[in-house]
Parts: C-alpha cells; sequence; structure tokens
C-alpha cells in the first residue's frame, strides 16, 4: 500500500480515537435559543406518539438518524457494525463515514459493506468527498454506493479539516460541477453534506441547482474538526504538522450555527437534515418543529457503539424518551403536529437570522 493510502487509513482511527478520548465539541448550535410554549392541556396520549418520519420517499419508525462516523480501517470495523444493528433495530437511518480509503484499498471495503450485512432493510448513506468526486468521477461514486448497496449517497463538504490537515486537499475548483454531473448521471438521491460549519443560504440554492435531493447542514456547535485535526498535529512528530495546532485553535470558532444554517438552508428548500451539535430528543424536537426532516447525530452514539450493542440501545432509548416528552408537553401526537408548534427564537440565534430576512422567523 502508498504511502497515501495508508495516511487515509490511519487517519480514520486517528479521527476515531481523538473524538472518543478528547475534548473536541466546540461552540453553540443555538438550541438553547429556542424555547416550546409549553402546552398545560396537551389532549394527546403520550404512550400513543407517533414518531414516524419520511425522508426521499422512505418510512422511518424515527425521525433520529445517525451521523457519519468511521470505516476504512480494520479498527473500525465493529463499531460499524453496531451502529448499523442500532439501525435496522430502531428502523432509523444510517451513513457511514468517509469511504476513500476503502476506494483506494479495497481491503478495507468490509469495514464498510458490514453495514448493510448487519442493516439489510435500514436506509443507508454512502458518503465521497467532493474532491474525491471531482478527481475520480462518477465511477468512485457508484462504487460507494454498491459497497454498501446504498440508498442514497452523501457528497461531503470539509474544506476547513481540509486546510488544517497536513494531508489535506486545498484546491476547491470544480466540486460544483462534478455534483452537478452526479446528480444528472446517477439514479442514487445525492445528499450535500457538510462536516461542522454549516451551509447557507447561497451555497444550498447553488446545490439545489446542481440537482441535489437533500441537505444535511452540518452546522457549526458540535464536534470541531479544527480541534480534531489540532489534536492529530499536536500528537504529531512533524514540526510543520505541529505548526498545523495553532491554525486549527484559531479556527474552532468557524462556522454556521446549526440553527441559523437550518433556517437559511430551509429558506432556499428541502429535504433537510439538521446536524451538527444535536445532543437530545429535546434538540431533535426543536430542529423538527423548525423544518427539518431528520436530525443526524454522531458523536453522542461514539462511545456507547465502542462499548456494546446494549450501551448504544440505552442511548438511542433515552434520546427517544426526550423526544416523545417533547411532543407530549407541545399536544403533538405526531411530526405533523410538532411541526405547527408555537417557539419562541431568543437571543444571538435570532438575531442572526433576522439579520439578512426577518420572515425566517416563523414564530
Amino acid at each position: 500500500m502508498g504511502d497515501k493510502k495508508r495516511f487515509t487509513s490511519s487517519r480514520k482511527l486517528d479521527h476515531l480515537r481523538i473524538c472518543a478520548e478528547k475534548a473536541v465539541e466546540s461552540g453553540d448550535a443555538g438550541f438553547g435559543d429556542i424555547r416550546f410554549v409549553h402546552n398545560a392541556l396537551p389532549e394527546c396520549d403520550m404512550g400513543t406518539i407517533d414518531l414516524t418520519a419520511r425522508f426521499l420517499n422512505r418510512t422511518f419508525s424515527s425521525p433520529l438518524f445517525i451521523s457519519a462516523m468511521t470505516g476504512g480501517h480494520p479498527g473500525t470495523k465493529e463499531v460499524n457494525s453496531r451502529l448499523a444493528r442500532a439501525a435496522e433495530r430502531f428502523g432509523i437511518g444510517m451513513g457511514v463515514g468517509s469511504q476513500r480509503a476503502a476506494l483506494e484499498n479495497p481491503s478495507l471495503a468490509d469495514t464498510f459493506s458490514v453495514v448493510r450485512d448487519q442493516a439489510p432493510h435500514a436506509f443507508l448513506v454512502a458518503n465521497l468527498g467532493a474532491v474525491q468526486l471531482r478527481d475520480h468521477g462518477i465511477e468512485w461514486a457508484e462504487r460507494a454506493v454498491e459497497m454498501i448497496r446504498a440508498d442514497a449517497i452523501a457528497i461531503h463538504l470539509n474544506f476547513l479539516q481540509e486546510a488544517i490537515q497536513p494531508e489535506g486537499d486545498h484546491n476547491a475548483l470544480g466540486c460544483l460541477a462534478a455534483i452537478g454531473e452526479l446528480c444528472r448521471e446517477v439514479r442514487t438521491p445525492v445528499i450535500i453534506k457538510e462536516t461542522g460549519c454549516g451551509i447557507s443560504a447561497a451555497t444550498a440554492r447553488q446545490c439545489w441547482g446542481a440537482g441535489v435531493s437533500a441537505i444535511d447542514i452540518g452546522g457549526w456547535g458540535g464536534t470541531s474538526w479544527a480541534a480534531v485535526e489540532s489534536v492529530r498535529a499536536d500528537e504529531s512528530g512533524n514540526e510543520h504538522d505541529k505548526r498545523l495546532k495553532t491554525l486549527g485553535e484559531d479556527f474552532i470558532e468557524w462556522g454556521i450555527p446549526t440553527v441559523v444554517s437550518l433556517a437559511e438552508v430551509l429558506a432556499s428548500g428541502g429535504p433537510v437534515i439538521a446536524s451538527g451539535g444535536v445532543r437530545s430528543g429535546l434538540d431533535i424536537a426543536k430542529g423538527l418543529a423548525l423544518g427539518a426532516d431528520l436530525c443526524g447525530m454522531a458523536l453522542p452514539f461514539l462511545k456507547p457503539a465502542m462499548e456494546s450493542d446494549e450501551a448504544l440501545d440505552r442511548t438511542i432509548g433515552v434520546i427517544h424518551q426526550e423526544l416523545t416528552a417533547a411532543m407530549f408537553l407541545t399536544g403533538s401526537a405526531n411530526l405533523a403536529d410538532l411541526r405547527k408548534t408555537r417557539m419562541f427564537i431568543m437571543a444571538r440565534t435570532r438575531q442572526m437570522i433576522e439579520k439578512d430576512n426577518p420572515a425566517r422567523i416563523r414564530r
């Protein structure tokens, strides 16, 4: 295996370890600035609340989505297996981490293909970087889809991370055209996915214009890849890499908060997955009430998935309990009712949303 391929694979294990062991969350996604109007007379039965969600013509038992985390190193296979089994048990969707490593080195493909083995009926999303799509073309996207027999493919945008990685791709020219070509040439739905910096209304309009089927906003306020790469640079024995530690620290505050990004993208179209700092069922309820179709979570599942199936089930169960309680206390028997509930948007989040277009505040 060439040095570049080894770097890609080892980087996947570095990311998993750092996210599990280090403090890599940064910022405020904005969910704390959203407050539901309590319904003191909810007139619904908490025991029969319906969490069923629809996304890209598929029905899910819950709007919770297991966001892309890992794959591409032998040490990541069991984590993906557990996540996939949970997706199958709970009837929810799941995305895999970037498949670049397995496309470069097919011997690593089973760290991804295991998800379909463990989740034969789940909605699975393949994952390829925009730069890799541009450089290798539709063939790589089709191979990524085939690898896990995916129902959709996410093309991820991670240019802050690339700017800080010592081995990062620093040329973003031609990526939008490559996305447009992919949307025109393949039947598999294409989802654009940010990885922690959010998506603006202007970028969303470019993506819809290119023909994408959905957008996963990946807003600022959760896992910071600037922080992750700063840790990697600090751990490196290479002096040049260590200089990148400061660059990572400087850009930890870079990005569009998740709630603000969600408002911007929803103003331009849909469907939308809200992700980035979603940490509870209450956060999910708020994202759905704002208009998201699904809400994605990754970091909260990492440690449980590294522990056991039972630990992961408990974590998902608690999230569903929180979501159900929030729906009950707003008198929402289903997600359609939840989207009609009143809420207040306060403080900095409201100021940021109203700055360009006050009409985006719907309540």
